[in-house]
């Protein structure tokens, strides 16, 4: 178990430092200091430039893999069992996709390592013109859709709290910063997911592949909205937040 514990801290690492480069180029770009909206790709090209760069990404995929064995192991064998209540089929299925998820930016990752990762992106899938490939496009809204109401549910529900032992630390500071970075953090991958399944199901819908937003995409649609400089600097401060409880989770969360 204490292997599994390594394991997953060093992938809650791995997957905040995606966010805080996430957050922080987003944010850049929104108060026009440089920067750009980044998805994914733009993340691991930036890593990509800096110096060691292939290095740092090498490492992050290993971060990444470690996530996802983290995530694979949540789904099969239920390391925690809280309370004795082992996780139902709809959260273990949840945290399966999210395994695969990661596996698959490791991989990305590895790539831009490399110097080989692309941006042909989703839009450019030929499997998605067919009627199959429509039906696959709007159960990924859907899944979209999904974990955007689950970060919402988990706010109301306050039951991330109960993964940290906050009644053991004397530094009211810290609980404080473990639950307003999660509120704050959450509520940004809402918007992000949500509207990323949103447009997913109208492209699936309308069978206009054009309307398929990443990330980055997504950034760009929230700039153009009503008070969008504003909201997509919210927004990416959200990221930076979310990151900061992955870090924390790293170090006080109990497994």
């Amino acid at each position: 178990m204490s292997l599994l514990k390594n394991i997953a801290r060093t992938g809650y690492i791995a997957k905040g430092c995606i966010y805080l480069v996430t957050g922080v180029l987003t944010f850049m770009a929104a108060i026009n200091i440089g920067g750009q909206k980044a998805g994914k790709e733009e993340v691991l090209g930036f890593i990509r430039k800096q110096e060691l760069g292939s290095t740092l990404l090498i490492l992050l995929s290993i971060g990444l893999l470690c996530y996802a064995t983290w995530r694979f192991a949540q789904a099969f064998v239920d390391p925690q069992k809280r309370h004795g209540k082992p996780k139902n089929k709809g959260q273990r299925f949840a945290l399966f996709i999210s395994g695969i998820t990661y596996v698959g930016l490791a991989g990305l990752a590895v790539l831009a390592a490399g110097g080989s990762i692309g941006n042909s992106g989703i839009k450019n899938s030929s499997i998605l013109t067919t009627a199959l490939g429509l039906w696959i496009l709007a159960g990924i809204g859907l899944i979209f859709i999904g974990r955007g109401v689950y970060q919402i549910t988990r706010l109301f529900k306050t039951n991330f709290i109960r993964k940290f032992d906050l009644d053991s630390m004397t530094d009211e500071k810290k609980r404080k910063t473990i639950k307003n970075s999660a509120y704050l953090g959450m509520s940004a991958r809402a918007v992000i997911f949500l509207t990323i399944g949103y447009f997913a199901l109208k492209g699936a819908i309308t069978a206009n592949l054009n309307e398929i937003k990443d990330t980055s995409d997504v950034f760009s649609f929230i700039e153009t909205s009503f008070w969008g400089s504003f909201q997509l600097g919210i927004v990416a401060l959200g990221f930076i937040c979310y990151a900061i409880y992955m870090f924390l989770s790293a170090k006080y969360r109990s497994f």
